[in-house]
């Protein structure tokens, strides 16, 4: 057996490259890829805007002065500001290993109350009639089981449960797990796709390629389970690249912006003139669902939500003015006879 050897806290906390002390750490905690670069990126330009003074040598005040600087010459959105502190927690408590005081004289942004973008149920049909092949089937998917756009795409084939109807989502946010449903809809064209993309995995094992990446240490406790049949992706991308971390030559799964870019041509296709996304597909499974009339409990678990809270916006969706209540102007009018003899 070969004994795999990892440096010490002390042995990263040595180098004196303070990024790739942070890389090493987000990754031994199992961050995604995308907040290992939006936290390498935050770093370097709290860095930056200090002078490039070193992070050791700085604390709560160069923090608050950088968020500040965020939101009044930056005018950055709230979630912005909020992703740089969360950052620059994570640079100080885990890897300079220096806990903060309070952090006060923030000029923190407020974040104005939104109300999600939803489709009516002709709407988010239109849309999909308009997309086709992949596309057109992961938006069905994104509609029919309310998923992330991230979440369909790093579906894997022993995620789909035919037999069950149902979808099991395993790199939800926060790494949470749940399970989706499966439309009945889409069950026979899933079929379809599932055997063309067996032939391509197929031809990629034929040419002595057929990886794909498995999470955390799977690698190493199934050694052949990346070449496996149940552990591709649903929708592969096109085309063999290379793994940004490892190097190894991979097929991994479609990017997200072809998606993006094919349901924002079909939303101005279908005539519709809301600021919609593919986002909006999983707003809409929501707000069709408690229209139907199921409990917000049910959703809430469909949707993944830690909270209920997260869930009880669409109920505010439901409330909005035009959508149950009748206007004053649209009420019949009496006839000038009636009228008149209520004055008689």
């Amino acid at each position: 057996m070969i004994a795999l050897v990892f440096p010490s806290n002390a042995a990263v906390a040595s180098s004196p490259k303070l990024l790739d002390r942070l890389r090493w750490i987000l990754r031994t905690k199992h961050y995604s890829i995308r907040t290992e670069q939006a936290y390498v990126d935050w770093t370097r330009r709290f860095i930056l805007f200090h002078n490039k003074r070193h992070p050791d040598e700085m604390g709560e005040k160069e923090i608050s002065d950088f968020l500040s600087h965020l939101a009044v010459e930056k005018n950055v959105s709230a979630s912005t500001q909020n992703q740089a502190f969360s950052a620059l927690l994570f640079l100080y408590q885990q890897v300079l290993d220096r806990k903060l005081d309070f952090i006060d004289n923030v000029q923190r942004v407020t974040r104005p109350a939104k109300l999600p973008v939803v489709f009516t149920p002709a709407e988010a049909r239109a849309v999909l009639r308009q997309l086709n092949g992949d596309h057109q089937l992961m938006a069905e998917l994104l509609y029919g089981s309310g998923l992330r756009l991230m979440e369909c795409l790093r579906l894997r084939i022993k995620d789909i449960d035919f037999g069950y109807n149902r979808i099991t989502v395993r790199d939800g946010k926060g790494l949470r797990e749940r399970v989706a449903l499966l439309p009945q809809e889409v069950r026979r064209s899933l079929r379809v796709h599932l055997e063309r993309v067996k032939e391509i995995h197929r031809k990629d094992l034929a040419q002595g390629a057929g990886k794909v990446y498995l999470p955390f240490a799977l690698k190493r406790k199934y050694p052949n389970a990346e070449r496996a049949w149940i552990w591709q992706y649903v929708f592969p991308a096109l085309k063999l690249s290379v793994d940004p971390r490892s190097g190894e030559i991979r097929r991994h799964h479609i990017a997200e912006k072809n998606l993006q870019n094919s349901v924002k041509l079909a939303i101005r296709a279908a005539g519709i003139r809301k600021a919609a996304s593919c986002h909006t597909f999983r707003h809409s499974f929501a707000t069709h669902l408690l229209e139907s009339g199921y409990d917000i409990r049910t959703v809430q678990e469909l949707l993944g939500h830690k909270n209920v809270a997260t869930t009880m916006i669409y109920t505010h969706v439901l409330n909005r003015p035009g959508i149950h209540i009748r206007s004053p102007l649209d009420r019949p009018q009496a006839s000038t006879s009636e009228s008149d003899s209520d004055y008689c």
